[in-house]
């Protein structure tokens, strides 16, 4: 055991505070891995690190920082306050600025705020603000001076200034409810040649079509009420994911298959579809199969009512189309629409030569979702595994004896299993 002299002399040989010897480069390290909130606070420790926050790279002012102790929301004098006081004591570069507005608020130093944030080199942007009357709308300077890399906007007016010429160094760009047309939206993603990640929420455009163009773009997720979208030049696109607004499951707008997927012919770079759509067209208007196969896709996430006859026809079509699909993923949509009283039919022609696995998602262990699932396990070859979830509390039992009476019957692949999965 040490002797309290050498205790009391190593302890002299502290430094009398360890965290301000350490190298700057650790203490940013730090403070980056606590939230602004508790990093700013790190300035009443002493002198030496009253500012230490300033030199922060990255800002995160989201909804977890404008709650108060008693878990409320800060007034806008707050918020204004707290943009004001990074305004004059940050130093150096940020790279990163994220701000999140809490409903029910405003920031009125936006234009401000956009306007240091060019000066000090930003490259990742999220601004999020709260839907209200009165729609932000971004000042030229933000087409002007921003060599961004990633940009997330939310509930912005988009006027972009006819100089503009893109942003050439974006990489990844998501806009939700933002106001834009469609036609300056088209014509924004084709001004980013590097973009290689899309995310549209667009619910308010003055036309009903957007045209995409961009040659290194790998991921597009779309959700919406536009009526079709036409991809121009997009050979790198790997991910597709489609989704209705809500208003579409009002009728508002509805999905030619077809015409659709024609636009894919030129391109064999799509692996992953995920489709939770409305089509458009009557049950024998819709082929057996595309035109064409897309070869390259693996994967198929799709929402599909089993008692509407052309979504069902669709989904086939689509199946068919897709001779190399070893993923997919099957979700009962009932509640798209009343329960139609279309009888549906599975062909005896499918079959899966490369399915590997197969999740379904079931409402009520119906018939229609037992030929479902004896179709699937007849035509496989390859099936690894069939999982069974149920989507609706009143069909758990129903989906569960389902699947436990699947285990009885004929299979293609002596190595496929049937799993139900508790939610």
């Amino acid at each position: 055991m040490m002797p309290p002299e050498a205790k009391k002399n190593c302890c002299e040989s502290l430094p009398l505070d360890v965290l301000s010897n350490l190298p700057e480069n650790v203490i940013d390290v730090i403070l980056m891995c606590l939230p602004l909130r508790d990093a700013v606070r790190t300035s009443i420790l002493s002198n030496i690190w009253r500012y230490k926050w300033c030199r922060l790279p990255e800002l995160t002012l989201d909804d977890t920082f404008w709650k108060t102790k008693n878990n409320l929301i800060c007034h806008t004098t707050a918020i204004t306050k707290i943009i004001y006081h990074i305004l004059i004591f940050h130093e150096g570069p940020i790279t990163k600025f994220t701000l999140c507005v809490p409903k029910s608020r405003s920031c009125p130093m936006i234009d401000d705020l956009i306007y240091f944030l060019a000066k000090n080199g930003i490259q990742d942007f999220v601004l999020k603000l709260p839907f209200k009357g009165d729609t932000y709308e971004l000042p030229p300077l933000f087409f002007k001076k921003l060599q961004l890399r990633n940009l997330t906007l939310q509930n912005c007016l988009i006027l972009r200034p006819p100089t503009f010429k893109g942003f050439d160094r974006l990489i990844s760009l998501e806009l939700c409810e933002v106001t834009i047309t469609s036609e300056l939206l088209g014509s924004l993603i084709s001004h980013c040649l590097l973009l290689e990640n899309l995310v549209l929420h667009i619910a308010d455009t003055y036309s009903n079509l957007i045209e995409i163009s961009a040659p290194r773009l790998r991921s597009l997720y779309f959700a919406g009420s536009v009526r079709s979208i036409s991809l121009k030049n997009v050979p790198s696109l790997a991910k597709v994911l489609l989704a209705s607004s809500d208003t579409d499951y009002l009728g508002a707008d509805k999905w030619d298959v077809v015409e659709f997927f024609e636009s894919f012919e030129p391109f064999s770079a799509l692996e992953h579809l995920y489709l939770n759509m409305i089509f458009a067209a009557e049950a024998s208007e819709v082929p057996k199969r595309l035109p064409f196969n897309l070869n390259c896709v693996k994967k198929l996430d799709i929402c599909v009512d089993l008692y509407h006859s052309v979504e069902v026809s669709c989904t086939l079509c689509l199946i068919r189309s897709f001779p190399y699909i070893q993923f997919m993923d099957i979700q009962e949509a009932f509640y798209k629409y009343d329960i139609g009283d279309d009888e549906v039919e599975f062909p005896s022609d499918l079959t899966f030569d490369h399915l590997r696995e197969v999740r379904l998602t079931l409402a009520s262990g119906s018939i229609i979702e037992m030929q479902l699932a004896k179709l699937l396990l007849a035509k496989s070859p390859m099936l690894v595994r069939m999982l069974f979830a149920s989507c609706a509390a009143r069909g758990y039992v129903a989906v569960k004896k389902l699947a436990a009476e699947l285990t009885t019957f004929q299979r293609a692949s002596p190595k496929a299993e049937v799993v139900f999965i508790e939610n």
